[in-house]
């Protein structure tokens, strides 16, 4: 097993982060607490906890949100609050993009998946979170995580229009993230 330490993976004991609370503001309002599944999708995990620990996915916009599929947000380097939103979407982060680790874990209501381009080793900072079951992209895309708490906060997202779920005027924005070293599960 690895353990995470701020972006540090060590070869020992287990995972340091275990969950995610993040604090959505806008028509939503309030937290929802996130199980992060290490073992599942360590690299992608990690690169989470390093940016939630490293402040970057603060006053980060949720860009594109699709009612009845998914929320999607996590653009570090174009998604923040005040920038252009234009151009939300199209960034992620100062680190290298991530090599996919798909499971056979099924994308439920709740679960927490990594937004990628077409390239299947492409996903960087950015996630979406599942509105309802969406099992045509089981095995496409890395599952991270699966909200345990705060659902009904995630159903309250400002939702965008058209095809693609653009989120027009001002959109929900997550207003801060804490890591957890604890089981959200156990702590329910």
């Amino acid at each position: 097993m690895r353990k995470l330490v701020l972006g540090l993976c060590l070869l020992c004991g287990p995972a340091y982060a275990t969950g995610l609370e993040i604090d959505i503001a806008g028509e939503a309002d309030g937290t929802v607490v996130i199980d992060l599944f290490e073992e599942v999708a360590p690299l992608h995990v990690e690169r989470i906890v390093t940016l939630a620990a490293e402040g970057a996915y603060t006053d980060v916009v949720f860009h594109r949100v699709i009612d009845g599929f998914m929320a999607q947000t996590g653009d570090v380097e174009y998604g923040r609050m005040g920038q252009d939103m234009r151009y939300a979407g199209r960034g992620g982060s100062q680190y290298p993009d991530l090599p996919a680790e798909f499971s056979d874990i099924t994308f439920d209501r709740g679960v927490i998946g990594m937004a990628r381009a077409q390239n299947p080793n492409s996903a960087n900072a950015q996630f979406f979170i599942m509105f309802a079951p969406g099992p045509f992209l089981d095995g496409q895309y890395t599952v991270v995580g699966q909200v345990v708490s705060g659902i009904e906060v995630v159903d309250a997202i400002k939702r965008g229009r058209g095809q693609n779920g653009a989120v027009i005027g001002v959109p929900d924005r997550m207003s801060a993230l804490r890591v957890r070293d604890d089981d959200p599960v156990a702590a329910q």
